[in-house]
């Protein structure tokens, strides 16, 4: 159920060079690995958009890239410190497939930590530009990880996998070729999170889909 909701700080830990943010979870419930919920950055005008990374018992728990105003003020807080949160939002996995083989690239690894709990901890995929940054591989349970200039895509499975992924657009166009059944959650800049604003559109096969809304997973591409 969407709920809008003031979350009080469990705890800000780095992960590598990305941050977990742990938060009390109140009255906002964690919904489907892969929906989105927007965090509301302290001094920020806009909210950022966040797929849920860990749902322990009570808590909420997201993996931040502080790469810009907004996600630095997220890493920046404290606990105690208070933040609103909207969500869940959109479209996340279905988790009814045989065999399911997760993969990532960098922070697109976020969801798959509660994906992989929700799936029974299946294998995983997962790469990154460095070793400081793979270190945040250790949130996904059986991960194979590979480090720049391997790509995942290289390591895909001959065999036929039901394939979970999220990561940067171009891991996730390559995928759609070699896997066209995937479930790829895609990533873009969100001002609303609930379709009124349309800056998270992406085209995908001629087609404008607002990630909010009809994502951010989309199956083969297109749901």
């Amino acid at each position: 159920m969407l709920r809008r909701a003031a979350l009080s700080v469990l705890g800000v830990e780095p992960v590598g060079p990305y941050t977990l943010l742990r938060l009390r979870r109140g009255a906002i419930r964690p919904g489907v690995p892969g929906q989105l919920f927007m965090l509301e950055a302290p001094g920020r005008l806009l909210p950022r958009p966040m797929s849920l990374c860990l749902a322990p018992p009570g808590e909420l728990g997201f993996l931040i890239d502080p790469i810009g105003p907004g996600t630095r003020a997220l890493a920046c807080l404290e606990p105690g410190d208070e933040l609103g949160v909207l969500g869940p939002l959109g479209h996340g996995f279905r988790l009814d497939v045989e065999r399911p083989l997760l993969v990532g690239g960098g922070i697109g690894i976020a969801p798959l930590p509660y994906l992989s709990e929700r799936l029974g901890h299946p294998p995983a995929l997962v790469g990154f530009r460095s070793e400081w940054h793979a270190e945040a591989a250790a949130l996904v349970p059986r991960a194979e990880v590979v480090v720049e200039p391997t790509l995942v895509t290289e390591r895909l499975p001959e065999e036929p996998w039901d394939v979970l992924a999220c990561g940067p657009e171009p891991m996730l166009r390559a995928l759609r070729r070699l896997a066209p059944s995937a479930q790829l959650a895609w990533e873009a800049p969100m001002a609303c999170g609930y379709g009124a604003c349309y800056s998270c559109a992406v085209e995908l096969d001629g087609e404008w889909q607002r990630l909010c809304v009809e994502g951010p997973v989309l199956s083969g591409g297109l749901r």
